[in-house]
């Protein structure tokens, strides 16, 4: 899907809560030794269907959490919910990987890995189950979750695309 056509949100006024996903520490070999530097995955959301992700690197790891949530807050798409869960199944894809999300009753809590998990959680899902194929890699797992949600339609939606009474 084109994220281009997306709709981001802005994030002034929003009570936005902050996850790291994933912290890497990258090194570089010079002739003194190795240098080291991080790298940072963060999830955004407001618990109320406002998502984004980010990535930054830095020399230490805070200042790469930093630049990673600047990003995610330039990023943040909304997502139609069904109450406490997604409105349909869907698929969603990034590179080799496929993430595939599909609506759950009450109670089931966010049957989800790590990585899809900080995604949907952020984003205010409470009732889901998730399978994630392909590669574990949680930079595409992030985005192809998103990938997955950016997809998702609601009722309304659909019957104003179709032009018929659903």
């Amino acid at each position: 899907m084109k994220h281009d056509t997306v709709p981001f949100v802005e994030a002034e006024g929003l009570n936005l809560s902050d996850r790291v996903v994933k912290i890497n520490r990258c090194a570089t070999v010079v002739k003194g030794g190795r240098r080291f530097s991080f790298s940072a995955l963060v999830v955004v959301g407001d618990g109320n269907g406002v998502v984004g992700y980010g990535f930054g690197k830095a020399k230490e790891v805070p200042m790469a959490v930093e630049k990673a949530v600047k990003d995610a807050k330039k990023k943040l798409m909304r997502v139609p919910l069904y109450g406490r869960t997604v409105p349909h199944p869907v698929k969603g894809g990034y590179g080799s990987t496929r993430v595939f999300v599909a609506p759950a009753a009450p109670g089931t809590g966010v049957t989800a890995g790590p990585s899809v998990r900080a995604v949907l959680e952020v984003a205010g899902v409470h009732d889901i189950l998730t399978k994630t194929y392909g590669s574990t890699n949680p930079v595409n797992v992030v985005r192809a979750t998103m990938d997955g949600l950016l997809r998702l339609r609601t009722r309304a939606q659909v019957e104003a695309l179709r032009g018929v009474t659903v």
